[in-house]
């Protein structure tokens, strides 16, 4: 590299790192460097939504991490994927784009953090958004992020439509403007082609002179001096780079590899970082804690009729489906296979929505290796996917294997732990969920539509056995909080409300770790609105500081 020299750098060029590098060197004044560990998105399965499932099969697009045993889920170690490619897990996910309800963002300002109730978020949302339903309070049409429509025509929509309309159940047009109800759930897909934020952030921006991106390269630490920091030291290949930073670092590496840089770079538990042999260069004990996943299962069901809308699907060129989707960016390869939602509440009580059930044409039981493969044929399953919107456990944590940057970090999310209130309370209300996707099959069962429900099957039916059932399958994929936004007084508070480490000096955290608590369903609307939200914050601050560096540079 021949400047080592960067006005910033950002670590991670994932969901958030590709916005942030995209926002911050619009302005042609400033030299941004973008970091990442994985390579290039150039599998071709990342371009076509439906192709989702075969990103997952390799190593090579995904850190395919694991939790560690989970002693009250059976000890398994639950699959923890994650994009290791050029927009991270927005290159990667199944392209879902629901913002949670308003409440979620408003519990975040009631609990002291300055100015992400959902009215202040509300335009950031809007600023990522290029949607099909145009410029509205809740929507915008003009931002880089394509959202659309699925199609639903061919995924079972007549048949589970009619179903929710015979049990009475509320109709929502719009998730964001009516978030409970059945509908058809937003997909971050434009033209037929996955709206990743390399491809719609990053990619514009890399012929700008002032962008330099690097892939292949691990970042070691975060340096610092005192407590402010300089720069960077990251590995690519045998050699070790550091590169300075002349106005801050940005960490975007997700919600278990941001903590665990701060961790490597002596930013944490002063007791944890010692026991490893780093030594404590500040000692904040909130890094790695209050790391939060929800909760996930699946009812399965054999169908009395194959669906057919997969017949011929081989995801191989030259296929049918393939055809018509290189041809007309249309069909069921330009779906995501997973459209049809309900919102709804686990009791009434709630104050919020907190079950997302979601239809799929496949057998679903969690992202693990291998599991999307179709049992008994294309098209022949009918999935309910329950999630959990809001888990109440806190005691999740990200924690260091040893100081090598490449062991993996240990992750633990307690999941169900007994002896605790709020895991009965999760518990309860997965079980309400399994309850509630089997009365609305019950009545397709009776009427010859669906052969059985496979799993958990009939026999599965006290509540103690629907939360064994649920104890050993449930799964998830949306860990947040690990790096925490947070008042002053929150012993577990990392960041400020402006994503800056607390006791240091320019340097951020922007990704899901910052969530004070886990946003409703799925994540990746909320990162990309809180990457736009700190763009604004990094300039509003550069713009604040410019006469200090200015006299500093003159001197």
């Amino acid at each position: 590299m021949p400047d080592s020299s960067f006005d910033y750098v950002i670590v991670g060029a994932g969901s958030a790192g590709c916005v942030l590098a995209a926002r911050l060197s619009e302005d042609p004044a400033v030299r941004v460097l973008l970091v990442e560990a994985g390579g290039r998105d150039s599998n071709p399965f990342m371009r076509m939504p439906l192709g989702w499932q075969q990103v997952w099969r390799g190593p090579r697009d995904n850190w395919g991490y694991y939790s560690e045993p989970e002693p009250h889920c059976g000890n398994r170690r639950i699959f923890l994927p994650r994009g290791k490619v050029l927009g991270g897990t927005s290159s990667i996910n199944g392209m879902l784009y629901v913002r949670g309800h308003p409440l979620d963002y408003d519990l975040w300002r009631q609990q002291g953090c300055a100015g992400w109730s959902y009215e202040d978020v509300l335009p950031y949302f809007r600023r990522a958004e290029g949607g099909y339903r145009g410029d509205t309070r809740e929507h915008g049409s003009s931002g880089p992020l394509g959202v659309s429509r699925n199609d639903v025509r061919n995924l079972g929509f007549d048949l589970i439509h009619q179903t929710v309309i015979n049990a009475g159940l509320p109709m929502s047009e719009d998730f964001a403007t009516e978030p409970e109800g059945f509908g058809v759930v937003d997909i971050t897909v434009k033209n037929g082609r996955r709206s990743s934020t390399a491809q719609v952030y990053l990619k514009p921006a890399r012929s700008r002179p002032n962008l330099t991106v690097v892939t292949n390269a691990l970042t070691r630490r975060v340096v610092l001096v005192g407590r402010r920091v300089t720069g960077i030291e990251y590995d690519r290949g045998d050699r070790t780079t550091f590169v300075r930073a002349r106005r801050e670092v940005i960490v975007c590496g997700g919600s278990y590899n941001s903590p665990q840089l701060l961790l490597l770079s002596g930013i944490g538990p002063a007791a944890e970082l010692r026991a490893v042999g780093i030594a404590p260069l500040h000692d904040l004990p909130g890094v790695g804690e209050n790391l939060q996943d929800r909760y996930e299962v699946a009812v399965t069901h054999r169908m009395r009729r194959p669906w057919r809308v997969l017949d011929g699907a081989t995801f191989r060129s030259g296929d049918p489906l393939w055809r018509r989707w290189r041809e007309s960016r249309a069909g069921m390869y330009a779906s995501n296979g997973a459209a049809l939602a309900l919102i709804g509440r686990s009791a009434p009580t709630r104050p919020e929505p907190d079950l997302f059930c979601m239809a799929l044409l496949a057998r679903f039981e969690g992202y693990r290796p291998g599991f999307s493969e179709l049992i008994g044929g294309p098209g022949e399953m009918l999935t309910w996917a329950i999630l959990k919107a809001h888990t109440e456990n806190r005691a999740g944590t990200v924690r260091l294997r040893s100081a090598d940057p490449l062991d993996t970090a240990l992750v633990d999310f307690s999941y169900f732990e007994e002896g605790s209130d709020v895991a009965g309370e999760d518990l309860a209300a997965v079980v309400a969920g399994v309850r509630f996707v089997r009365s609305l099959t019950a009545p397709l069962i009776a009427a010859g539509l669906i052969a059985e429900e496979l799993a958990p099957g009939a026999a599965v039916a006290s509540d103690a056995e629907i939360a064994q059932y649920v104890r050993d399958t449930a799964w998830g994929h949306h860990a947040s909080g690990s790096c925490a936004i947070g008042a002053g007084g929150d012993a577990k508070a990392v960041l400020d409300s402006a994503f800056r480490v607390r006791g240091t000096q320019r340097l951020r955290v922007v990704d899901a770790s910052v969530f004070p608590r886990i946003p409703g369903f799925f994540i990746a609307s909320a990162v990309y609105m809180a990457a736009e939200k700190a763009a604004d914050a990094i300039l509003a601050d550069a713009r604040a500081t410019a006469p200090e560096r200015a006299s500093t540079t003159l001197s």
